[in-house]
């Protein structure tokens, strides 16, 4: 590709990088000002390429090129938010790309017979609320019931927030189905391994595992760290230590699961007091929607069993299922034919880590394209991909719109 294309690729995501709610990490959640910064900041490398940028309230960015042609548009892109203490390359790659990859087009006079969108959402990491792709799914109408009335750590529900810190400012109604979008398209890093040992820049992704996440709560009794005997106490923190290795090694005796928990909290949290209450997140995923359904079935029973036997009470609510998700077999297809002609190899592998074309899935076919980061690391701030390898992945998304012209 054009070297000056890939100079101001790599310099947005370090610019986009440099944008964060936090002066020690990058932290960029749901409608945060940073979040809502980044988004003003794609939307003028938008401009900047001719192209019509806006937003909605959710704060989600879209730009696409005016006067472009007629007919139903491919959507490229990924999402601008963040994990606390992230990485600048995860999601805001994604669309830093897509904005590459026309300007690419651009460069080599190449005018495509199909309008193309690229988008930048706002949340998918559901840091916020523990519930994500708020912003893919308010543009596919899927911000249901359930969806809004879920609360963040303030008590706010994902409603309440859009409607006292929206972005509602000049904001626009972004809306696709099947009737006016051809398809999804998202490069991102590959979060893995896999390319790195094989010592290959890009992969073509087969699908994305079928996730939930869930907060849990164990309930005791707060009582004297000095005085209480072992045999009377009931440590909400023991016994919730006592679920998430349970967690662990359900995970481990499953192939292809992997059970996460990221979040605990404990009350009173004095250290001379024994712990009343323990909140902890649970993050469970898997290829196979029936595994998931069971394991979490058979984990609720193991985690009831321990609190029964510790004498502490149980909650255990489901704040997020999505099932897997196949990428669509034209566009893998596609995408690996041009994989081929750009790198020669064409490597295809599932994804682990959820993304915005499991919401994106339910309204149009979906595509991706994996990038090779360095160690596999990602959800971390050395998060790290090279610039021959970011250069290729766009090269194969630049083929793949180049080939749906034919």
């Amino acid at each position: 590709m054009e070297v000056e294309v890939l100079k101001r690729v790599l310099a947005r995501v370090d610019e986009l990088g440099g944008i964060s709610d936090s002066a020690e990490y990058l932290q960029r959640t749901f409608l945060s000002t940073a979040n809502r910064e980044a988004g003003e900041r794609v939307m003028g490398w938008m401009r900047e390429l001719g192209m019509d940028a806006a937003h909605d309230a959710g704060g989600t960015v879209r730009g696409f090129l005016a006067g472009s042609a007629e007919g139903k548009a491919v959507l490229i892109g990924s999402h601008i938010d963040t994990v606390i203490n992230g990485g600048k390359y995860d999601g805001a790659l994604g669309v830093i790309a897509a904005l590459g990859a026309l300007e690419q087009l651009k460069v080599e006079g190449v005018e495509l017979p199909f309008p193309v969108h690229v988008l930048g959402f706002s949340d998918e990491e559901g840091v916020r609320f523990q519930s994500t792709y708020l912003g893919s799914a308010g543009v596919i109408g899927a911000l249901d019931a359930g969806m809004l009335a879920v609360k963040d750590e303030g008590g706010l529900t994902v409603e309440e927030v859009i409607s006292q810190e929206g972005w509602h400012e000049c904001a626009e109604v972004f809306s696709y189905d099947e009737t006016n979008a051809a398809g999804y398209l998202e490069l991102h890093i590959e979060q893995g391994r896999v390319l790195e040992e094989a010592g290959e820049s890009v992969a073509v992704v087969s699908g994305i595992f079928a996730q939930a996440r869930l907060r849990v709560s164990v309930e005791g009794l707060a009582d004297h760290a000095g005085t209480t005997p072992m045999n009377l106490r009931r440590d909400a923190l023991a016994g919730a230590a006592e679920c998430v290795l349970a967690a662990e090694g359900f995970a481990r005796e499953n192939d292809g699961m992997v059970a996460t928990v990221g979040v605990m909290k404990v009350l009173p949290g004095a250290s001379n007091g024994i712990a009343q209450t323990c909140n902890f997140t649970l993050d469970v995923r898997c290829a196979e929607n029936d595994l998931l359904e069971s394991g979490l079935g058979v984990l609720k029973g193991r985690f009831a069993e321990i609190s029964k036997s510790r004498e502490l009470e149980l909650k255990w609510e489901v704040v997020q299922v999505n099932g897997a998700v196949p990428c669509d077999e034209g566009m893998v297809a596609d995408l690996v034919k041009s994989a081929e002609k750009v790198t020669g190899t064409a490597r295809v592998l599932g994804s682990g880590a959820g993304h915005d074309g499991v919401m994106m899935s339910r309204v149009m076919p979906v595509g991706m394209i994996f990038v090779r980061c360095r160690a596999g690391l990602s959800h971390h701030p050395d998060e790290f991909a090279e610039a021959g390898d970011i250069e290729a992945g766009i090269d194969v998304m630049v083929e793949f719109l180049k080939r749906r012209v034919q």
